[in-house]
């Protein structure tokens, strides 16, 4: 009786393992339902309260029809072959050692066989469906495709064929040749296991029914094979083989004809194999094969290298002169610039002081803020609360002040986070939920002790000329992963105040951004959504709650564009009284005929990408065409985005408006304040200036031989980097229109030298007829004025400028080099670079940047003042005094006698320790040194008697004992190197 009941015992175990196990695997799976059921619905949900919808749902057709036809062909066809493979098996196999062995795993297979096969087959149909369904860009492209008008030389076809056509081709060709690869693999292992093939034994290792089979499988590969000889054809016009991208001498001579050719013997030879079925045997399918391998071999790559090497090298250019041509043309075309205009300029620079001084006074505000290098003093002076943040780089816009275009440089106070020891669920998600405020400062002008002249400031925004009527911010860069907002009753802090009340400006959301989330089923969702049980559980949750998540500018609109590439650099601007984000977007292709590829993650790659976080850097994808397409904004406030059309010409942009038909705004409907606020982006110049580094040569035997070919030159203010384009407000010469505008700049050196070769400018004012035009002023060869480089090394060797850095050095407090902005000037370039200084210390006392002296330099002359204006008046020979000391003029503006004799002392004892250095003269080094100490304290005295106070980073303090300097001493401080 006890061995029975313990035997029952165990077959109620055994029964209630077999009986949890399916629940189990039920309850296992209803989890990922609802997993998948929430990321799907709560993005529906987040489309829905953008007005994106039709984006997200015309995607998820297209995914699941290139998912389910995809994977249900690859499955399907495998299966039929598979089922084909099983019944042609063998009724009898012989006793071998080999089919004693496969029989233990056919006894193993069979009884499960249909369970094996639909799962396996289950699982290559959805790893192929999930391969294919992430190209549904290149399905809907093709089914809406816009043609160019542009046709290629080579095949005569237009370009959309190559951007829409070729790669969905392709696609299919792959998804096909994937599909019978592994048929052939599946339908080689059925029959192996069953007999059908056999590598052991007497008489034919495969059976006529398996061979039969097989011979199907492999002519299909081979027609494949032929279809894939007559595409590669076309493929040819994004050829590297030649001097240039595109179809070269060799490609059209000796490639081209080899592939029409082999697609030909691939043809016959596919009809050899599928002639197998009538005729048993292997020999012509073996010739046919062995034919297409030589071919390949021979004509496909002995042949065109033969060409190249006996045809093509002993006369390259005459050979390849055609193609150049076409390379050029069609590169110019993809990159947008092939109406840039090159014009010599600087051979007759202005000599007339006359002259110069009159073009100087129209020359209007150049910026000296640098919005690279004082996002740490809008920060210091401006963030008001530890729990707002400004960013590392700010941006550079242009306002009407005072009935004036004016350039300023602005940020956004966003939130950091509720600050420390103060941190709870509530208050993370519910309070300390958006920034505060918009801060800009004038570009050209600088307040009192190097500090920004702020047009806005505080909090609440106290100036009238740049009125904010919603400073709230919710959507910015730097919002928490998600908030909930709007509650009825909620309090979410604006900033603190001196209020009676709770001591805070708060603000309760009212607008309709975000979704939902006052519902039991809404807060299940996103509870599961964001793993987090406070969604589901709290009571802070009031009725009209919304939740805002995805909330950076460039997040929104890329969810809303996914066929757009985006800028690195959203910047804000306030329209009609709303902070919005400007986002520029880009349609791109690596599709167009005959176009040099490039990366677009080096293309973009300079200082600010790589030294700053505001600013994103671009993946490295590969890319031949480019198109500002889109304008995108994002409000700050209620998160709505919209998509303006800007190129009107693009096809691109033209077959998505096609796909997504009331997504994309038309241009007619662009609001005129924000189109204002538009400017020509910077992805897009750095990209067309690494094209035009080659590509403004257009005579073919001047590119061949690699005639005056340019480089973007590296950061002066930082090693290894390349120097970021600029904005800023120029008059370009009177060969153009010669009118001041809003511009994008940037400046080349010939390859391998540290000279200037060019300077380009594009206009970025919207409102402008020359607006996205291109003007290259192109320097006389054999009198190239001064690179970046050089210019930074006059500022640091003159000696004037050298003394004036060095009173900025003392007392541990650093230099930091702001942009150096080129401007032509006077028939030739003016070089303009503000210089910061930053007090020594750790980040307890957060030192931040104040602006210390602008240096200038023309021609041969270099000066350093405290304003552009009076260091413009000393390189031109004006009556504005050196001011050696980095101290700014006296009572009245003119130095007293005591202050200008300190100044003398002051400035020949250092250039006594630079020569007594130079000899190696210790003691000659350290009697300088007392006297500089000397002359520096004579000058804080008289600048005490007199009332005129230094800066507080220019008060001369020694920052090493003068008793025993060392060899390499310098009496200058630290430098610190700008990222912009």
């Amino acid at each position: 009786m006890a061995f029975r009941t313990a035997g029952t015992a165990r077959r109620f175990g055994a029964g209630r393992t077999r009986l949890m196990l399916p629940v189990l695997v039920a309850l296992a799976f209803l989890l990922v339902a609802f997993l998948v059921f929430t990321a799907v619905y709560t993005n529906l949900l987040w489309y829905r309260s953008v007005g994106f919808s039709e984006v997200y749902t015309t995607r998820l057709r297209a995914e699941a029809v290139l998912f389910f036809g995809s994977g249900l062909l690859m499955s399907l066809v495998v299966a039929a072959n598979v089922v084909v493979a099983y019944r042609l098996r063998p009724a009898y196999r012989p006793l071998s050692v080999e089919q004693q062995g496969l029989e233990r795993y056919r006894s193993v297979i069979d009884p499960r066989r249909r369970l094996i096969s639909v799962g396996l087959l289950a699982l290559l149909g959805a790893l192929t469906g999930s391969s294919v369904a992430g190209r549904w860009q290149v399905w809907l492209a093709f089914l809406n495709r816009t043609p160019f008008h542009v046709k290629d030389p080579q095949f005569h076809k237009d370009v959309s064929f190559y951007v829409f056509t070729y790669p969905f081709l392709r696609l299919v060709l792959g998804v096909v040749f994937a599909t019978v690869i592994l048929s052939f693999v599946a339908a080689v292992m059925v029959h192996y296991l069953y007999g059908g093939l056999r590598l052991q034994g007497p008489g034919d290792k495969a059976s006529p029914p398996a061979r039969a089979h097989l011979s199907v499988l492999v002519g299909l590969f081979v027609l494949l094979k032929a279809i894939a000889y007559w595409l590669d054809r076309y493929g040819l016009v994004h050829s590297e083989r030649g001097v240039a991208t595109g179809a070269s001498y060799a490609d059209v001579n000796a490639l081209l004809p080899a592939k029409t050719i082999l697609a030909v013997i691939a043809l016959l030879c596919a009809v050899m194999f599928f002639g197998n079925l009538l005729r048993r045997g292997m020999m012509l399918p073996g010739v046919g094969f062995t034919l297409l391998v030589l071919s390949a071999v021979l004509l496909g790559g002995v042949y065109p290298l033969l060409i190249q090497q006996f045809q093509v090298k002993p006369d390259e250019l005459a050979k390849e002169r055609r193609y150049i041509e076409r390379n050029i043309d069609f590169t110019r075309r993809a990159y947008g610039v092939k109406d840039a205009q090159v014009v010599p300029y600087g051979s007759q620079p202005e000599k007339d002081p006359g002259k110069l001084r009159q073009e100087a006074d129209g020359l209007g505000g150049v910026r000296v803020l640098d919005p690279n290098v004082v996002g740490p003093t809008f920060e210091q002076l401006q963030r008001i609360r530890p729990f707002y943040k400004f960013p590392d780089t700010l941006d550079v816009d242009r306002y009407l002040v005072d009935g004036k275009a004016t350039d300023t440089v602005v940020a956004l106070r966003e939130l950091s986070g509720a600050p420390s020891g103060q941190r709870s669920w509530v208050k993370d998600r519910m309070v300390y939920t958006h920034g505060y405020g918009f801060v800009s400062a004038y570009g050209d002008q600088m307040a009192q002790g190097g500090n920004p002249d702020f047009i806005t400031r505080d909090m609440p925004a106290s100036s009238a000329r740049i009125q904010v009527t919603k400073p709230e911010i919710y959507f910015g860069e730097r919002s928490p992963r998600y908030s909930v907002v709007g509650g009825k009753g909620q309090k979410e802090l604006d900033y603190p105040d001196n209020s009676p009340d709770d001591g805070q400006q708060s603000n309760t959301y009212d607008g309709d951004g975000g979704v939902p989330i006052d519902s039991f089923f809404h807060k299940l969702l996103y509870s599961a959504r964001f793993q987090d049980k406070n969604l589901l559980l709290s009571g802070a949750i009031k009725k009209d709650a919304r939740i805002l998540y995805d909330r950076s500018p460039r997040e929104r609109v890329q969810k809303a564009a996914p066929w757009l590439t985006l800028d690195g650099d959203p910047y804000p601007a306030v329209v009609q009284g709303r902070i919005v984000w400007i986002v520029d977007g880009y349609t791109t292709s690596g599709g167009y005929p005959y176009s040099e590829e490039t990366s677009l993650g080096q293309a973009t790659r300079d200082t600010i990408t790589d030294t700053r976080s505001a600013v994103a850097r671009q993946a490295d994808d590969h890319i031949n065409y480019m198109r500002n397409s889109v304008k995108a904004t994002v409000d700050a406030y209620s998160g709505a985005v919209h998509l303006y059309q800007w190129d009107t010409e693009d096809p691109i942009l033209k077959t998505w408006m096609k796909v997504f038909p009331k997504s994309v705004q038309p241009k007619a409907s662009i609001p005129t304040e924000l189109e204002a606020h538009f400017r020509y982006p910077q992805d897009l110049f750095k990209v067309q200036r690494k094209i035009l580094t080659k590509y403004h040569v257009t005579d073919p035997s001047a590119f061949y031989n690699g005639e005056g070919f340019w480089e973007v030159p590296q950061d002066p203010t930082t090693k290894g980097k390349l120097q970021p384009p600029y904005y800023q407000s120029l008059k370009m010469p009177s060969s153009f229109d010669g009118a001041t505008d809003f511009s994008l700049t940037t400046v080349f050196n010939p390859r391998d030298n540290p000279q200037l070769a060019a300077f380009m400018a594009v206009d970025s004012n919207p409102s402008s007829r020359y607006y996205g035009q291109i003007r290259i002023l192109q320097m006389p060869r054999d009198a190239q004025p001064p690179g970046p480089g050089q210019v930074q090394n006059s500022f640091e060797t003159d000696s004037k400028v050298k003394t004036d850095l060095f009173a900025l050095r003392q007392g541990g407090t650093k230099t930091v080099a702001g942009n150096l902005l080129t401007i032509p000037f006077g028939g030739s370039l003016l070089y303009v670079e503000p210089m910061y200084t930053k007090a020594s210390g750790g980040k307890e006392q957060q030192p931040y940047p104040l602006l210390g002296k602008v240096l200038v330099r023309y021609g041969n002359e270099v000066a350093a003042a405290g304003t552009f204006e009076d260091a413009l008046k000393q390189v031109l020979g004006g009556s504005g005094a050196p001011a050696v000391t980095g101290t700014q003029p006296g009572p009245g503006g003119r130095l007293t006698p005591q202050e200008q004799q300190a100044i003398n002392e002051l400035q020949k004892a250092v250039g006594d320790y630079e020569t007594a250095q130079k000899k190696g003269d210790y003691p000659g080094m350290g009697d300088a040194w007392d006297r500089i100490k000397k002359a520096q304290e004579q000058l804080s005295a008289a600048q005490r008697a007199g009332g005129n106070q230094a800066k507080p980073n220019a008060t001369p303090t020694p920052s090493s004992s003068p008793s025993s300097p060392s060899p390499g001493a310098s009496p200058a401080g630290s430098t610190e190197a700008s990222a912009g």
